[in-house]
């Protein structure tokens, strides 16, 4: 079975460290910082539109500045304030363990997904990291989901995406694929329900479990 793992959310809590990061771009740009539950529903959208809603901005250059800022802040900052999951290590080992192939898909740009995924060990157990390039931005989740099975030669109906959000279900529907939402990530129980995945994990057990189920069932 071929499994795409979305990054924040869902393999890593980085809320803290994006909400802050965030925050002090804001500061930075002589903006007023945003209470930190504002900010959890932005977790897993694109920097520039991120910063195009929070700054009320249709001026491009701004949102570049502001996307030039956070960068950095995050990768030297607030990474360090980001966690793996509970029992994510211990899941991705089992699975990969179980001849399972993994990779990462997420919209944080790539050199910082790689950046995240080696600073938390978690790169032994992926064959590949797919992210938007820092300058692409109308990059969709999907196109990354598409460059994830082109790389491992999958099918679709062998394929199964874990996310936390609704663009993460969308992007597997795209290509015909089977998506897990995790319960644990920032997507709230009305957007995860109305994306109708097809099972919402409600643990990582509950997740490795089913994951297990459904290879099973496939061969």
């Amino acid at each position: 079975m071929h499994l795409l793992f979305d990054l924040d959310g869902t393999l890593a809590d980085s809320f803290p460290g994006i909400s802050r990061s965030i925050n002090q771009t804001l500061t930075q740009l002589g903006r007023d910082p945003v209470p930190a539950e504002q900010l959890r529903g932005f977790v897993g959208l694109r920097l520039a539109a991120i910063f195009s809603t929070l700054l009320g901005a249709g001026d491009q250059e701004l949102v570049d500045r502001a996307v030039g800022i956070y960068r950095p802040l995050f990768d030297q900052v607030g990474m360090l304030e980001s966690r793996v999951f509970p029992g994510i290590p211990e899941a991705l080992a089992s699975l990969r363990g179980s001849g399972h192939a993994l990779q990462v898909v997420t919209v944080r740009s790539i050199q910082s997904a790689r950046l995240v995924v080696r600073h938390f060990d978690l790169d032994p157990y992926f064959d590949a990291v797919h992210g938007p390039e820092p300058a692409d931005r109308a990059c969709d989740k999907a196109h990354l989901v598409r460059a994830a099975l082109t790389l491992a030669g999958a099918r679709a109906d062998e394929t199964i995406m874990i996310g936390d959000r609704a663009d993460d279900i969308r992007a597997a529907r795209a290509h015909g694929i089977r998506a897990v939402a995790v319960g644990w990530g920032y997507g709230s129980s009305d957007e995860i329900a109305g994306a109708r995945p097809d099972h919402v994990a409600s643990t990582v057990v509950d997740l490795v479990g089913w994951l297990r189920a459904a290879a099973a069932e496939g061969s």
